[in-house]
């Protein structure tokens, strides 16, 4: 029987950022890409049609930082555009 692998803290948020970025890929036509974490800082950069949409803003502070507090809520503070 294998072990089961532990994965570290940040592997996971980029697993997360992975499904976040094929579902507003599928649906949206945008993209989000995994930049950083530091200090309960997650940084990322979105791409595609977010580049220019007018409602970014919201899709980065009211969805993408409100699922990482869903699932990291002791670990993440706020989540921040890469490119601002």
């Amino acid at each position: 029987m294998q072990a089961k692998k532990e994965f570290t803290l940040e592997e996971q948020m980029r697993g997360l950022v992975e499904q976040l970025d094929a579902y507003i890929d599928t649906y949206h036509g945008g993209s989000v890409e995994f930049v950083s974490y530091d200090d309960q800082i997650v940084k990322v950069r979105l791409g595609k049609a977010c580049t220019d949409c007018p409602l970014s803003t919201q899709t980065l502070k009211g969805w993408i930082e409100g699922t990482f507090k869903q699932f990291f809520p002791e670990e993440v503070k706020a989540v921040e555009n890469a490119d601002h």
